[in-house]
């Protein structure tokens, strides 16, 4: 197996960029926010094992963080997980399980694009969703938001782990999200209909072919370059795809190919494309 390595200077600007670097730690919901605006998207609880940018990693505020054994006693995923729970009721990024049920967080700008990816519309459902998930989106249709005990029984679907694939079916479709998280009495999400809380993002329409490149943009703008597999490791696009969506990236000027299935941002175009301040910062 060819191992790929990045030049020191790749890895400095992506401590820079994904928030890696002690003096650009992730501390509070605010800077949570501002560091997935800047990022475009990033994983939740991923740690240096797995590429692409994580929130984990920016609360630890180190390129070699790895997540600990026991998870409850450390203090930094403690923290990353109720900074979840924040963002997850502030509602101003998109959280949920995407490709191969990966929890990830959203910048708003992005969803157009992972929607024209990932997104099932309504013709589609009956064909493609399951009958327990079709069970599951026909209550929230109609309650608009339930607990997840409740929903699992308006749905009746009584086995547990038949209710959590199903859910986890219309997370990915980009249908279902949780709204909020309640640990009295008892632990619990909230769910809802994504389109309630993004209803511009998610009614608007993009070419799929665009919407790959513009997440390939997004990456490898974070990244500042890229190697073989490893934008589909992150998003969970088809290599084919990932391909497909640098390329395009080539042919307007953005990047450049150095060898195939590595590209790099295009000179002196890392600070003209930088990402728009979130709204709190303008």
């Amino acid at each position: 197996m060819v191992r790929h390595t990045l030049p020191s200077h790749v890895e400095d600007y992506r401590d820079e960029r994904w928030c890696r670097e002690p003096t650009r730690l992730v501390e509070t919901a605010l800077d949570a926010e501002r560091f997935v605006e800047q990022v475009g998207f990033a994983s939740c609880l991923t740690d240096a094992r797995r590429p692409g940018p994580s929130l984990y990693v920016a609360v630890c505020g180190r390129r070699d963080a790895v997540m600990p054994r026991h998870v409850q006693k450390d203090p930094e995923s403690s923290l990353t997980w109720l900074l979840k729970d924040e963002l997850v009721k502030r509602g101003r990024l998109y959280y949920a399980k995407f490709a191969h049920g990966r929890p990830m967080f959203v910048a708003p700008r992005m969803i157009p694009y992972f929607h024209a990816v990932w997104g099932m519309r309504r013709a589609d459902e009956t064909k493609r969703l399951s009958k327990k998930a079709q069970a599951i989106l026909r209550v929230l249709r109609k309650e608009w938001e339930m607990a997840t005990s409740d929903l699992r029984d308006d749905a009746g679907i009584k086995d547990r782990a038949t209710f959590t694939r199903a859910l986890d079916e219309l997370q990915s479709a980009m249908l279902v999200i949780p709204s909020e998280v309640y640990y009295q009495p008892k632990f619990t999400y909230i769910w809802t209909l994504a389109v309630g809380r993004f209803p511009n993002e998610l009614t608007r329409r993009v070419k799929r072919d665009a919407a790959i490149r513009e997440i390939a943009r997004c990456f490898l703008s974070g990244a500042g370059m890229t190697i073989p597999g490893e934008m589909a490791r992150v998003t969970g696009l088809p290599r084919k795809e990932a391909g497909l969506g640098n390329r395009g990236l080539v042919a307007e000027g953005f990047a450049t190919m150095l060898a195939p299935g590595r590209y790099e941002l295009a000179s002196g175009l890392a600070r003209e494309h930088e990402p728009e301040p979130p709204l709190e910062d303008r």
